[in-house]
């Protein structure tokens, strides 16, 4: 028996530009190829997905670092001609890309894709890979401050006709950014996510944020993250005296669906052996020694990125849909998957959780929701609007995210790690 899961809750996963999710797994069975990454995302477009993350890092964080890894921004950037309706959630860090440099390409992607882009903002967490490739490395509260002046300079560029700033990090004249971003309203340009653990990452993101994203944890304990960002935005709020709008939230979660409890489990056996001497266990060291964490992370955790299996997306079809219900209840409107292998797993999850009782093939009903972030009409005139005219609307980002803010994606959230 199937169970309808909230229609409120969007579907995003994590594009594998790694080559897979397991750091035990040397073949997935998903290469890091463009020919797969395309296959993926248009096929999940079909299966009812809305969004994907491409995750940033030079290095490959999951199979070693001599394995091969796509580039998230130009793999982006060909995603944007490809697809029609995913959002494209791009990782990025400061330390790595010069903010009005940034600014321009995310600009010209953004409407490469009709309004698809969004951003998620991280600071580094990887001090051999920025050696490595010659990138700064800021200690840990230093990176919050780049960040911060980042997204400053990336949004006057998106915003301003001619935008000047004079900070600690980055100075520009007179900077000109042209064309604008799909819509050049600060208010509707591309959503920024971010997440963090620390408590200057909370409140840089409850201040210049427009959706928080956390590792994953069961219910009952994001419910408590979100209460305190909700303080915490309403106090940003009163301080710079502007109606800010709320926060979305977001949850990494790795998802093994299966006929039976005992096969779950056996899936979760099979996956979490990490152990010194694999491929990812030394850039697990060297994350645990440069993030700040509210919990203790264990090497069976590392084993899928993000804490991902402590979402508890693990089960039977109907044990899955009841916990991204108890997700949905307490304020989780985005859940970012993970599987293994992905194209398969998501073939699953589509079939028996996120679309039940409708064939993998069937023609897509889109929904609207709030947080949709372009309508049918948009697209349409998408042809008309480059032109030169701005479009009629670009619908509120990521999860209802439509706000003045910028962000700051912690090095704790939203990379590879965890």
């Amino acid at each position: 028996m199937s169970q309808t899961v909230s229609k409120t809750m969007r579907w995003g996963y994590w594009m594998p530009v790694f080559g897979g999710w397991l750091r035990n797994v040397p073949d997935e069975g998903m290469e890091a190829t463009w020919a797969y990454v395309k296959r993926l995302a248009q096929r999940s477009e079909q299966l009812g997905f809305d969004l994907t993350l491409i995750a940033e890092l030079l290095l490959n964080d999951i199979k070693g670092a001599d394995a091969p890894s796509l580039d998230a921004w130009s793999t982006a950037a060909a995603l944007a001609a490809v697809t029609e309706r995913l959002e494209l959630m791009v990782a990025v860090r400061p330390s790595f890309h010069p903010p009005a440099i940034l600014a321009k390409q995310a600009a010209n992607i953004d409407r490469i894709s009709g309004g698809r882009l969004a951003l998620n903002v991280v600071s580094a967490w990887w001090k051999d890979e920025a050696r490595r490739y010659g990138a700064a490395f800021d200690e840990h509260e230093d990176r919050y401050s780049r960040t911060s002046e980042w997204l400053d300079v990336v949004r006057g560029a998106w915003s301003e006709r001619r935008f000047s700033y004079g900070g600690r990090f980055y100075e520009h004249q007179e900077l000109i950014l042209e064309p604008k971003p799909w819509r050049e309203d600060r208010r509707h340009a591309p959503p920024i996510y971010a997440g963090g653990e620390s408590d200057t990452a909370k409140t840089l993101i409850a201040t210049k944020c427009d959706a928080y994203v956390m590792h994953g944890d069961p219910p009952e304990r994001i419910a408590s993250k979100i209460a305190d960002m909700r303080l915490r935005r309403e106090r940003a709020s009163e301080v710079l005296g502007v109606d800010l709008p709320p926060l979305s939230f977001g949850v990494a979660a790795y998802a093994i669906v299966r006929d039976s409890e005992r096969e779950a489990r056996a899936e979760v056996d099979r996956i979490t052996n990490v152990a010194p001497g694999s491929p990812g266990y030394g850039n697990y060291q060297d994350w645990i020694s440069n993030t700040k964490l509210e919990q203790q992370v264990s090497a069976a955790d590392y084993s899928v990125s993000n804490r991902g299996l402590r979402s508890g997306l693990v089960g039977t079809p109907e044990r899955v849909a009841e916990q991204v219900e108890s997700f949905a209840r307490v304020g989780v409107n985005l859940l970012l998957i993970q599987c293994s292998p992905q194209l398969e797993e998501m073939e699953r999850l589509s079939e028996r959780v996120i679309r039940p009782g409708r064939p993998g093939g069937s023609e897509l009903e889109v929904v609207e929701q709030p947080n949709a972030r372009i309508n049918a009409d948009t697209r349409a005139n998408h042809a008309h609007h480059e032109g030169g005219k701005d479009p009629e609307r670009r619908a509120s980002g990521p999860a209802g995210v439509a706000a003045d803010c910028r962000s700051n994606k912690n090095e704790e959230f939203l990379h590879v790690p965890p």
